[in-house]
């Protein structure tokens, strides 16, 4: 299908989006339950934006529950690894045949093909096909996964992970969190606008989990992820709330929104 995206304002160089599991799932669910209205919204949004664009999708009930049933974050289960595989392989079906119905030329990548972890950190990740695929107008979409560890034997490969990993290989220039909250919010439940490895430790007491199951840390780890990202590239993010009508093809075009995680 011929790609029939608007003109944006934005950078040339690449984006990564993350669609957070909690934005598109329903996380409290015990097996994988999809919010398809804001699916369907996320990705109109989604075709405002003409530039290179890689989208990481996190697994939310599709992946967190049968990690945490089976423990998976602790070690190697062989049923629970396939279960969980072929369950987090279903939601990214699921959100590049919407994409594609936005004429969007999404293409699936699940991490556990071409990554390996070591005590659940990436020790590699081939990412020369995705620059491919982006020189040639490709949209890739890849997702919170199961992945074969050199040392547990497997471990959960969440997208807050695999995003500033693609993000610093790709030498990305903007990078966004689409959560289903307005940003990283401090105790009063107000948006902390800025975090940068200068404020993070008075604010770190402030940042909570996940509202639902979730085996990778919560709003913590993703602040942690994408901090490190800043301070080892100084490549920029921003966390945002991807529910808020707007606010997706809002980023994707410029805008800063939400909480801007930088360098200094």
């Amino acid at each position: 299908m011929t790609q029939t995206f608007k003109k944006s304002n934005a950078d040339a160089g690449i984006t990564v989006l993350k669609i957070g599991g909690s934005a598109v799932t329903d996380k409290n669910a015990k097996a994988g339950l999809a919010k398809e209205e804001e699916m369907r919204r996320i990705f109109k949004e989604i075709a405002t934006f003409s530039g290179k664009l890689v989208i990481v999708h996190g697994a939310g009930s599709y992946g967190h529950t049968y990690a945490k049933e089976y423990g998976l974050d602790k070690g190697f289960h062989k049923e629970g690894f396939l279960i969980t595989h072929d369950s987090v392989r279903l939601l990214n079906d699921m959100i590049v045949k919407g994409l594609r119905a936005e004429s969007i030329p999404a293409v699936p990548l699940q991490p556990l093909a071409f990554s390996v972890c070591a005590d659940g950190r990436i020790q590699s990740m081939f990412v020369e096909q995705i620059e491919l695929m982006l020189d040639h107008g490709l949209v890739p979409v890849l997702h919170g996964d199961v992945c074969m560890d050199t040392v547990r034997g497997s471990c959960i490969l969440s997208g807050d992970q695999s995003l500033p990993y693609v993000a610093a290989a790709l030498s990305a220039k903007r990078v966004g969190l689409g959560s289903a909250a307005d940003g990283v919010l401090d105790s009063n439940g107000q948006v902390i606008p800025q975090i940068t490895p200068q404020t993070f430790e008075s604010v770190k007491k402030h940042i909570g989990g996940s509202a639902g199951t979730d085996v990778t840390g919560g709003m913590l780890g993703k602040v942690s992820e994408i901090l490190e990202l800043a301070e080892r590239t100084g490549i920029e993010s921003c966390i945002f709330n991807a529910n808020t009508p707007g606010n997706v093809a809002d980023y994707l075009n410029g805008k800063t929104i939400g909480t801007r995680i930088s360098r200094n």
